[in-house]
């Protein structure tokens, strides 16, 4: 196992990623393709640059734009709520995922400093 997956803010992203693949299965055909694979896709970048800001001694630059990303993911979580593509019981699990993402991501910026 690599270090990576000991990093909480990874594990954290991670299991957001897989409750957003699971989400998007039940989308209807016209958001699936579009905002489900465009979520899909920003939370995957997110957990690539929690990846390689733990692999690179300057984190800082690295953190903030997966910052960015997860903020991406709040947004179109939001439209897909106001869109009734997912429920608001599915929503509000999902976006405590996302904010717990983002204290992790905002901690470990903080310490870099």
């Amino acid at each position: 196992m690599a270090l990576y997956d000991e990093l909480p803010a990874f594990k954290a992203a991670y299991d957001l990623l897989l409750d957003i693949f699971r989400f998007s299965a039940t989308l209807t055909r016209e958001y699936k393709y579009t905002l489900g694979e465009k979520l899909k896709n920003e939370t995957l970048e997110m957990l690539m640059l929690v990846y390689r800001a733990n692999s690179t001694k300057e984190k800082h630059d690295t953190i903030q734009k997966a910052r960015e990303q997860i903020e991406m993911v709040r947004l179109l979580l939001r439209v897909l709520k106001d869109l009734n593509q997912i429920s608001v019981n599915s929503f509000v699990r999902v976006n405590q995922q996302v904010e717990n993402v983002s204290k992790q991501l905002t901690g470990w910026q903080k310490s870099q400093k």
